[in-house]
C-alpha cells in the first residue's frame, strides 16, 4: 500500500469576508510525486535543457560545466565560449546533491544510491550501474516509509478555504525535512576553456573527491571509500568513522585528504587508499568552512551566522608544512565567505553580497586584495587559467581574470526566478 504525504505551509494571509462570521485563509501545500526505483533509473537520461531552479555543486570537465540542480539532476553547459555559455542538456537524477567525474563517467547520488553514468557523449548519456543503499544518511524519515518508492519531485498547490469564525483558531501541522528549504513566503528557496580541464575540477563545497583510483565521500561523521579502478562499476570498499561530526567538504590533494567541518579542518593520509588515517587537525570556532590547499598552506573560509552557527567571518591561512601539526599562520577578515578556489598565486573567495574577491597570496603572511567583482552573491567557484565560474542563487557567472586587476563578468547563465 502506497502511503501519501502532504507538506502543509500556511501563508501568513488571513482575510475576513464581508460577513463577520466567515474567515478565508490562503495556504499552500507541497504534494510529492512518487516513482518506483525502476522508473527513476529508466528516467536517468538526456532531456532537453530546462530552467535552472536551485544551483548546487559544480564540476568542470573539458569545456563542459556540470551543474547540480539540488535534488533534481545535472545540467550540462557548454562554456567553450565563456561569453556565450549554452545549456545543452539536462540529466534527471532525483535526490542528487553531490557528484564527481572520473574520465568519461559521472558519479552522482540518487538519494541513498550511487549511480554511474557514461558521459562520453554529453548529448547521449547512459546509466552503467546503481549501488543501492550506500548513502543511508539520505533517508528522510517518514517520506521513505515505503523504501521502494522515491520522491521524484514536489508540486506546489495554492488554495483558499473558508470556515466559520466561531470555530476558533485552526491548527496546522508543519514538517521540515532536509529535502528543501521553505522561505518565509512559501517558495523553494574562442574556446578559452577548451582542453583546460581534461581532468575534472570540482568546486570547494564538494562532498565527493577522487584520488588514486578511489572515490571518497563524506557525510555528517564518516568517510566512505569506493574503488573506481573499473570506472564504469565503482565498488564500495569501506567506511571510516571521522574524529568529528558536522563534516561539510572534502578536498583531495596529492596523497592527502583535507576535510572541512564546522569545528575545524582535518588532514587524512591516503597512503593506504582503502583506510585513510588521521595525520593532523586544525580547530576553530564553530562555522562553515570550505578548504583548498597547496604544498605548504591550506586556505579555510569561516562563515558564521548561518545554519553552521558561530559569528566568525574570515579567511584562515594554515601552515601545513608539518601535516601532523598544522598551525594558523594568519587570519584575514571577510564579510560572509563561502566557497573558494586558488589558481597560482591568485585566491578567489565568494564573499557574500560583496561578490567575488580576488587576492594575491604569493606571500601567505601578507595577502593583498586585488579586485572585487560585485553585483552578485556567489556560494562556490572554480578558477583555472584566468577564467572563473561562480555559482549564485540568481545565476551562474563566468569571469575573466587573466588580468586580475581588471577581472570582470563576461557571461551569465540565468536561474529561474521564484
Amino acid at each position: 500500500m502506497q502511503t501519501k504525504y502532504l507538506l502543509l505551509l500556511l501563508l501568513p494571509f488571513t482575510v475576513a469576508s464581508c460577513m463577520k462570521d466567515t474567515v478565508k485563509e490562503s495556504y499552500s501545500f507541497f504534494r510529492p510525486v512518487y516513482q518506483t526505483k525502476d522508473q527513476v533509473k529508466a528516467g536517468i537520461k538526456n532531456a532537453p535543457s530546462v530552467e535552472i531552479e536551485k544551483p548546487g555543486k559544480i564540476i568542470l570537465k573539458d569545456h563542459y560545466l556540470f551543474l547540480n540542480d539540488v535534488d533534481k539532476g545535472v545540467h550540462i553547459i557548454d562554456i567553450a565560449d565563456p561569453a556565450n555559455p549554452k545549456k545543452i542538456s539536462f540529466i534527471s537524477i532525483p535526490g542528487c546533491v553531490d557528484m564527481a567525474i572520473n574520465g568519461n563517467y559521472l558519479y552522482a547520488d540518487c538519494y541513498t544510491d550511487l549511480v554511474t553514468i557514461d558521459i562520453a557523449n554529453p548529448l547521449q548519456v547512459t546509466v552503467k550501474q546503481f549501488l543501492n543503499g550506500v548513502f543511508p544518511h539520505r533517508y528522510y524519515g517518514a517520506f521513505f516509509a515505503d523504501t521502494g518508492l522515491v520522491i521524484q519531485k514536489w508540486i506546489r498547490v495554492d488554495t483558499t478555504i473558508s470556515y466559520p469564525y466561531s470555530s476558533g483558531s485552526r491548527n496546522y501541522f508543519f514538517e521540515r525535512t532536509g529535502l528543501f528549504t521553505l522561505s518565509s513566503r512559501g517558495g523553494f528557496s574562442a574556446s578559452s576553456f577548451s582542453g583546460t580541464a581534461s581532468v575534472a575540477i570540482a568546486g570547494s563545497t564538494a562532498r565527493f573527491g577522487l584520488q588514486q583510483n578511489r572515490m571518497y565521500t563524506v557525510s555528517h561523521d564518516d568517510l566512505k571509500v569506493f574503488n573506481i579502478a573499473k570506472a564504469d562499476a565503482p565498488a564500495y570498499v569501506n567506511k571510516v568513522d571521522l574524529i568529528q561530526g558536522n563534516i561539510e567538504t572534502i578536498f583531495p590533494y596529492k596523497n592527502n585528504l583535507f576535510i572541512g567541518a564546522q569545528g575545524g579542518m582535518s588532514i587524512y593520509s591516503a597512503s593506504n587508499p582503502d583506510q585513510p588515517s588521521l595525520l593532523g587537525q586544525f580547530t576553530h570556532v564553530r562555522s562553515c568552512d570550505p578548504v583548498v590547499a597547496d604544498d605548504t598552506h591550506a586556505y579555510v573560509t569561516l562563515s558564521g551566522g548561518s545554519f553552521c552557527g558561530g559569528f566568525s567571518n574570515q579567511l584562515d591561512i594554515v601552515d601545513i608544512k608539518n601535516l601532523f601539526s598544522p598551525k594558523l599562520l594568519k587570519t584575514y577578515p571577510l564579510k560572509s565567505p563561502k566557497g573558494l578556489s586558488k589558481d597560482g598565486n591568485t585566491l578567489l573567495i565568494c564573499d557574500g553580497t560583496d561578490g567575488l574577491k580576488l587576492f594575491n597570496v604569493a606571500d601567505p603572511s601578507n595577502v593583498t586584495h586585488i579586485k572585487t567583482v560585485s553585483g552578485f552573491d556567489p556560494h562556490d567557484v572554480i578558477a583555472i587559467q584566468g577564467y572563473a565560474i561562480a555559482v549564485a542563487s540568481d545565476g551562474i557567472f563566468l569571469i575573466d581574470y587573466r588580468q586580475p586587476i581588471n577581472a570582470e563578468i563576461i557571461g551569465k547563465i540565468e536561474v529561474k526566478k521564484n
